[in-house]
């Protein structure tokens, strides 16, 4: 059950979303979730992740590439939506430098699936160093609806530090949108963790540019 109480909650993103109003900037501010936790040990406590999809997108200007067959090749041409193809990879010749490079070009990636079994074999371990391997994409799979949920979706992992962070959204969204993706986002963290909410140290949440605002 949440403890976030919602007035509470809605005023201060309230607050955050007028704050970004203040001042015009040259790029659209993210809003991300802060937390703080307590009563864990890094260095002996079993670390953990998990992956959600929020009730709305989270990150609209996310880009993602598509490494294509020939059928999805198609549809990204049909929907404007970046991808290379197998035998563009493998041009690449699992060259690390140029690998890298383009992982970085993008924020994610997905594979067709017949290529996906065969992806480290052309490419080498290049895009799982870069924390970037491809989600699998099926033919029955809608694609665009595939580039939605990669782009509603957020990670929580526990490393060595009591602090993580998450993009929950931008400060485009509507106050509600904001608020339904900020209780999903904490309600799974908290089903993570091994207490629970007494393993909550702190809960903020920021605009980029703007003072984080206390929700818990």
């Amino acid at each position: 059950m949440s403890k976030l109480n919602r007035a509470k909650t809605e005023d201060l993103l309230t607050n955050m979303l007028d704050y970004s109003k203040t001042k015009q900037r040259k790029f659209v501010e993210s809003i991300e979730l802060q937390i703080g936790l307590r009563n864990y040990d890094p260095s002996r406590d079993k670390r953990f992740s998990g992956t959600v999809k929020l009730p709305f997108v989270c990150k609209p200007r996310m880009k993602i590439c598509v490494i294509a067959d020939a059928a999805t090749v198609e549809k990204c041409e049909a929907l404007r939506i970046p991808f290379v193809t197998a035998a563009d990879i493998k041009l690449l010749n699992k060259n690390k430098k140029e690998v890298t490079k383009l992982a970085k070009k993008y924020d994610a990636f997905l594979c067709s699936e017949s290529i996906l079994k065969t992806l480290p074999r052309i490419a080498g371990p290049w895009f799982t160093k870069a924390n970037k391997f491809p989600t699998m994409l099926t033919a029955q799979d809608d694609l665009n609806a595939k580039c939605e949920e990669i782009k509603s979706t957020i990670k929580f992992q526990m490393k060595k530090v009591l602090c993580m962070n998450a993009c929950i959204g931008d400060v485009t969204m509507e106050l509600d949108d904001v608020y339904q993706n900020v209780v999903t986002a904490v309600n799974f963290l908290i089903s993570l963790l091994k207490k629970n909410w007494q393993n909550i140290k702190s809960i903020n949440v920021k605009s980029t540019m703007g003072p984080p605002q206390l929700l818990f």
